[in-house]
């Protein structure tokens, strides 16, 4: 018997990959599998591409990518229609996905040779007769493993830095958008066409594998902590560095003197957007009694307002049709353990959507607050005060980002947040800032993307000392003497012994 193929599912057919639309099954895309011998082969390819890339400068380097960048930027309706096509994200939501992407590949592109270029560096007492010199030196092929949930404005976070950086770059887009993923590669062909500096390979996880022992530098990653896992085991068999971007759990914080019609806003838009499927979405929300109930209420009001469907609509269907069994038991498993729906419930799951769901007095032990649930779910608990809060916030070993709403304590609080990142009286909104660094601890992954650190992630430091003058205290040398160890102990004695 032929098994039925369920919409949004990847599927390879003579040799393809298949991807369809979530909602529809509409055919997405039809891109070729590559073989362990084709990504070994790219790579190989990316290779000579990078000394090229690497050698015309960053000057020439910043040139192409504004270049890639106008190109993106004029056809934001044409990437936004493919994303919801073939994902199933609503345009809105795709069309605010790519302006973000293009911002960041403007920052990176045009903030290179500040944060990599070579510079001098202060010399110290003991080798004062020497320069200390610091450059960045690009890795040479950086692979990237995209997800499916943001498939323009993630993978971007780490390809338009490590280009910028110097490197070329070999993308596996997931298997769920990888007609997306070879937009991208095809769109920046028509600006840089002279070398494969960008290329992708596509196919199931076994490509991603094939990735991560190919020889590439340095892989970046994104996705889930598990799979992480996987690929920091198989980098580690040829020691490639990795930068591992995982899953969250993010909390926010909503303190008595929030403005609360805000802060439900956010909580709303938080944790829905992207029908929930979102890294550093808002899952656990926790309000201090006092303001409990107004604030619940105000998120019941808002969430109860969204539509759901497949197009013109706020909420769009789960990208991922395995996913909705894992949304459908952190319901049931916080309903059964005595948390109450008050929008939402049981017989939300109705595939492939899920209509928004607020749940509250949920367990801290249940899956509903330890577990990436990646769907349109809010849990709000009570607590006493803020210092509760951070305490059920610090418990997970998740820690991406997260939100507080506040006035006199919300800068003090969000600090205190085990996680790489924090907004303040909004939410989600360290992601689109160019300048900052993006990434967590934890079970949440390391190394960032974004902001100068995201650009120094993509190269490697190299120190160099040039001697400028004889050394008037010889003493890294045999040929020292008794007097110059001597000269050497009363100096140090001197500018450091007060």
């Amino acid at each position: 018997m032929t098994a039925v193929h369920v919409p949004g599912t990847p599927m390879i057919d003579d040799g393809r990959l298949v991807s369809t639309n979530p909602a529809t099954g509409a055919e997405a895309g039809r891109l070729p599998v590559a073989s362990p011998a084709d990504v070994e082969a790219t790579v190989v390819q990316a290779r000579a591409a990078s000394e090229w890339w690497a050698g015309l400068g960053v000057a020439a380097r910043r040139e192409r990518l504004l270049r890639w960048r106008s190109r993106l930027a004029s056809r934001v309706e044409e990437l936004a229609e493919l994303v919801h096509v073939e994902g199933g994200k609503p345009v809105a939501e795709s069309v605010v996905e790519v302006v973000t992407a293009v911002e960041h590949l403007d920052w990176a592109a045009r903030n290179a040779k500040r944060v990599l270029g070579p510079r001098r560096v202060r010399s110290r007492l003991m080798l004062a007769e020497f320069s200390a010199h610091l450059e960045y030196q690009p890795y040479g092929v950086v692979g990237v493993i995209g997800p499916w949930n943001y498939p323009v404005f993630t993978p971007i976070g780490s390809i338009a830095y490590a280009l910028a950086a110097g490197n070329a770059v070999v993308l596996k887009p997931s298997e769920y958008t990888p007609a997306v993923g070879q937009w991208l590669v095809d769109s920046f062909a028509e600006v840089v066409n002279e070398e494969p500096v960008f290329a992708a390979v596509h196919g199931l996880g076994d490509v991603g594998a094939a990735l991560c022992r190919s020889g590439v530098d340095k892989l970046a990653f994104t996705g889930s902590t598990a799979t992480g896992r996987k690929v920091m085991a198989a980098c580690a068999e040829s020691l490639t560095p990795v930068l591992i971007e995982a899953g969250g759990k993010d909390a926010m914080i909503v303190d008595t003197d929030a403005d609360l019609d805000a802060a439900a806003s956010a909580a709303v838009w938080g944790g829905l957007t992207n029908a929930g499927q979102t890294c550093i979405g808002i899952e656990r929300v926790y309000a201090v009694e006092g303001i409990f109930d107004s604030f619940v209420d105000r998120v019941v009001q808002r969430a109860g307002r969204l539509t759901v469907g497949a197009d013109g609509t706020d909420i769009g269907p789960i990208t991922m049709p395995s996913q909705l069994e894992v949304i459908r038991r952190h319901i049931d498993d916080a309903l059964a353990h005595g948390g109450r729906a008050v929008l939402g419930g049981a017989d939300a799951v109705q595939p492939p959507y899920v209509r928004p769901t607020v749940l509250v007095d949920v367990p801290e032990d249940s899956a509903a607050i330890r577990e990436e649930t990646f769907g349109p779910t809010l849990t709000i608990n009570r607590v006493r005060d803020v210092d509760e809060a951070v305490a059920r916030t610090n418990a997970l070993r998740y820690g991406l980002g997260g939100s507080v709403f506040g006035r006199r304590r919300a800068m003090a609080v969000a600090r205190r947040m085990r996680s790489g990142m924090a907004s303040v009286n909004s939410a989600l909104t360290f992601a689109g800032m160019s300048t900052l660094p993006f990434g967590g601890v934890g079970d949440s992954g390391f190394g960032r993307i974004h902001g100068a650190d995201g650009l120094r992630e993509f190269a490697r430091p190299k120190a160099i000392t040039r001697r400028r003058a004889r050394s008037l205290l010889p003493v890294t040398t045999f040929d020292r003497t008794d007097a110059d160890i001597a000269r050497l102990v009363k100096i140090v004695k001197r500018f450091y012994g007060r």
